[in-house]
């Protein structure tokens, strides 16, 4: 299969969306020399006494969070540890108490009583020696039957 498709890639590579389609597709961003780089006007200067012996700025908890959860906007400390806990009683506490409420459920249906019921009645059958089951599933003398003039 790889090597069939490896003789039509060529061919495959060639082909353009846009001139298939007839359509262009324009960027509408505005040009910048370097797209992420920091300009020299976006950097502020540091004061000597708060950097480390290696000259590295001190940098503020309370400034914008990169790793921002959803949960604190202004400490990364309190939204991290809100997002902790979230998952962990979300996820971790409804599986354990969900799946103990699940195998706790009554017997829907009773299935469970219905086995035993039946494994109960096939011992007893077997020790008196009666067939497992017979022709009529109820007593034929306990029917009423309707009278033939009611019809």
């Amino acid at each position: 299969m790889a090597s069939r498709l490896s003789r039509f890639w060529p061919t495959l590579s060639r082909v353009r969306l846009s001139s298939a389609l007839g359509s262009r597709c324009v960027s509408q961003t505005p040009n910048s020399s370097a797209s992420g780089a920091a300009v020299a006007s976006d950097l502020q200067p540091v004061s000597p006494a708060a950097q480390d012996s290696h000259g590295h700025a001190e940098v503020s908890p309370f400034e914008k969070n990169p790793d921002f959860h959803g949960f604190h906007h202004h400490d990364s400390f309190v939204d991290e540890w809100n997002m902790r806990l979230a998952f962990f009683f979300g996820i971790s506490v409804a599986i354990v108490v969900g799946g103990t409420f699940i195998h706790y459920l009554p017997d829907h249906g009773m299935r469970q009583w219905s086995r035993r019921e039946a494994e109960r009645l096939i011992k007893q059958r077997e020790a008196e020696g009666l067939p497992l089951m017979t022709e009529n599933s109820y007593d034929p003398s306990t029917i009423v039957l309707p009278s033939s003039g009611e019809e």
